[in-house]
């Protein structure tokens, strides 16, 4: 439910030797690569959403002349998408793509001395480690573990390669199962036996191997077999694990704990191996919410992280702390910065870090100086960055916006200035006609200014009158940010005719902790009558159809779609509900990460002692049904088991009880979002076409 932004930090890697590939096996599925789309006039449709690109994970060359990142396209008619690898000056010059394969290429990265590229591909059946010459040329397989690898890391000095793999514990139970080759039950006698879209039956773990043999079959488990997992799933990528500059140490973010205990916290700690010695040690220990992705500075001295304070609080600041490895000392850089630090990126004198903050939804690129303690705002402007990179006097860094999906730019560190490198879509934002992007502060309930992102059609005519959408965010700690999103797509909103609404309502980061805070425990509290200060303040205007209202979200959004429909005193004509919660007493004990109800919910509906508990359950959606008067899609997918399917099919078949107008759009194959093509379309065509039956 919380925003979740993974940035993969650079990482120096090393060479390889050659060795024989295994034979490809064949596939003759088309090769997905960039098509050309009919456009149907210049607004934005679902397929032409969908014939994006989607960049991801630049790697700067040792050099800082080339950066390597890939490209995501999918064809609907496959289901499917593939991603290659391409190349581009740091001018922004001579790109090139450097493969063209039906397997997917993921986390590429460039050896020590820039001859290399390796990246991990499924190309022979699990996913493995290549590499080839930055050309794309000369592609070879590195490793050939069983079962695959799910990350990697190479170190400096080019003798190591750390990868993670799945550990499966040892079976339990083993005597029932005696005889029965074809049972299929699972027993379970502990908590967190499923997490997210996944039931847990294994663990990732860390295994280092040595280079020098050619290719690596298999690896030293670091973790001497402890039952727990690194990276922290289900969100926690390469960016939580790193080498030392000398090669000699791993750094890790673990949450060694299992069963309950683990379901209950956050407590994560960074961790540092020894090779030499096989020793571990806790660098943050007795810091108790989330230690994550430690970077260490090039000079080896120090190692920064992302931390947050208190135990079970998953949308906690995140402070920027330094540890002083030969002094055994940490600082907080952060105690008077009332943001969020995040994608911690060193400079390469090791002197400052520069980092992603969050300033009324604008993600931008800031500066902190370890020697003053100085913090410094580098770039202003309507976007949210999403990662940085030292590249000699200039910065390289992935931007999006509600206009536009990521880009690289290059970004003067003393200005902010930034210009465009890649332009991977822009033959096709080009011929379409965007929607305007407008900030307003409103005023709420309590005399608060609440920042809100209003969002126009497309040759808006302000004589006339449209229908208006607002849009609940989810999270419920996620700021309405300039992001660009290839399902609540603001642009895709726009396109079909209507304005939309996003309020930055209470309970966001962005606005200074007290604000971000005002949600936990008041579910259906101050920031429900933020929603409706939004939308009133809007319907003022004379371009605004007040009788045609709808409100729309997901996750946390949609909890506040199914209690805004027994609260809203005939507002909305129309509600949109994907994955919300609906009935908070099923919630607390059919989710999985008990810390996220403990915390916002305040504990277990049946301790009446508990008056935040207690409160919180007394604003259950399903406690107002009875108020229930407005056409409403519940959407869900089987596989979310943060918020289960069931929450949704207990929203449709109340209001189909009860005889208002209602369609469930349901996903067996889907979890908290919709990842596939096909099922992506049929999402946009269902959303807009219940949209328009009532609104239009």
């Amino acid at each position: 439910m919380r925003k979740i932004t993974l940035i993969l930090l650079v990482a120096i890697l090393a060479g390889f030797n050659s060795c024989k590939p295994k034979e490809k096996k064949t596939d003759e599925a088309p090769l997905i690569e960039k098509k050309s789309i009919e456009l149907k006039g210049d607004l934005m449709t679902p397929e032409v959403l969908w014939s994006l690109g989607r960049l991801s994970e630049p790697e700067l060359s040792p050099d800082k002349k080339t950066i390597l990142y890939g490209v995501t396209y999918y064809d609907v008619a496959q289901n499917k998408g593939n991603r290659e690898l391409y190349t581009i000056g740091t001018d922004g010059q001579n790109l090139k793509r450097i493969t063209t394969t039906r397997f997917s290429e993921y986390q590429a990265m460039w050896s020590a001395d820039g001859k290399k590229i390796t990246f991990m591909a499924a190309e022979t059946g699990s996913m493995q480690l290549w590499e080839m010459d930055p050309d794309g040329s000369n592609r070879k397989q590195i490793t050939s573990i069983e079962g695959g690898i799910n990350g990697y890391k190479c170190a400096a000095d080019q003798k190591n390669i750390l990868f993670t793999a799945d550990v499966t514990p040892e079976k339990q139970f083993t005597d029932l199962y005696a005889g029965l080759p074809k049972a299929s039950g699972r027993i379970y006698n502990d908590l967190m036996y499923r997490h997210w879209d996944t039931w847990v039956q294994s663990y990732s773990h860390i295994f280092v191997a040595g280079l020098e043999a050619g290719q690596v079959t298999k690896g030293k488990d670091i973790m001497l077999n402890e039952p727990y997992e690194t990276p922290l799933m289900p969100f926690g990528g390469m960016e939580q694990i790193t080498w030392s500059p000398d090669s000699k140490v791993i750094a890790y973010t673990c949450r060694k704990k299992k069963g309950m205990e683990y379901a209950k916290s956050t407590n994560s700690d960074i961790y540092l191996y020894d090779l030499a010695s096989g020793q571990t040690a806790n660098i943050s220990e007795g810091m108790m919410g989330y230690d994550v992705a430690p970077a260490f500075s090039p000079d080896g001295k120090k190692i920064a992280w992302q931390s947050m304070e208190r135990d079970g609080y998953e949308s906690d600041k995140n402070r920027l702390f330094v540890y002083d490895i030969a002094a055994k000392t940490k600082s907080d850089f952060t105690k008077s910065f009332d943001q969020n630090a995040e994608s911690l990126a060193w400079t390469d004198d090791s002197k400052s870090i520069y980092f992603i903050s969050d300033f009324h939804a604008n993600d931008e690129i800031y500066r902190l100086d370890l020697a003053s303690g100085e913090i410094m705002k580098i770039t202003d402007g309507i976007h949210d960055y999403t990662g940085v990179i030292q590249a000699g006097d200039k910065l390289i860094a992935s931007r999006m916006s509600m206009s536009a999906p990521a880009e690289l730019f290059s970004v003067d560190p003393k200005t902010g200035k930034d210009t465009p490198i890649t332009t991977t879509n822009k033959d096709v934002l080009d011929k379409l006609a965007l929607a305007r992007i407008e900030q307003r502060w409103i005023k709420t309930t309590d005399n608060k200014d609440m920042q809100t992102w209003i969002i126009y059609p497309p040759h808006f005519d302000p004589a006339k009158k449209y229908p208006t959408l607002l849009y609940c965010e989810g999270g419920p700690q996620s700021t309405v940010s300039q992001f660009w999103s290839f399902r609540w797509n603001f642009q895709m909103m726009a396109a079909n005719g209507y304005i939309i609404v996003a309020p930055n309502r209470r309970g966001l980061p962005g606005f200074g902790q007290a604000w971000n805070e005002e949600i936990s425990g008041d579910y259906g509290g101050q920031n429900m009558k933020d929603y409706l200060s939004a939308i009133d303040a809007m319907t003022k205007e004379p371009y605004v159809n007040k009788d045609k209202l709808g409100c729309v979200g997901a996750s946390y959004g949609g909890f506040s779609v199914y209690w805004l429909a027994g609260n809203h005193n005939k507002r909305f004509k129309a509600f949109i509900a994907h994955d919300g919660m609906f009935n908070l007493e099923s919630q607390y004990l059919e989710t999985e990460e008990m810390w996220f109800v403990n915390w916002d919910l305040g504990g277990p509906f049946w301790d009446k002692t508990n008056k935040i508990a207690q409160q919180s359950y007394a604003n259950s959606p399903h406690r107002f049904v009875q108020n229930w008067d407005t056409p409403i899609l519940c959407i869900h997918g089987e596989l979310d088991y943060r918020i289960v399917a069931t929450q949704g099919m207990q929203a449709f078949n109340a209001a189909t009880l009860r005889g208002i107008p209602a369609e469930f759009l349901y996903f067996p194959d889907e979890n908290h979002w919709v990842l596939k093509p096909q099922n992506g379309i049929l999402w946009q065509r269902t959303f807009y076409n219940w949209l328009d039956k009532w609104l239009k």
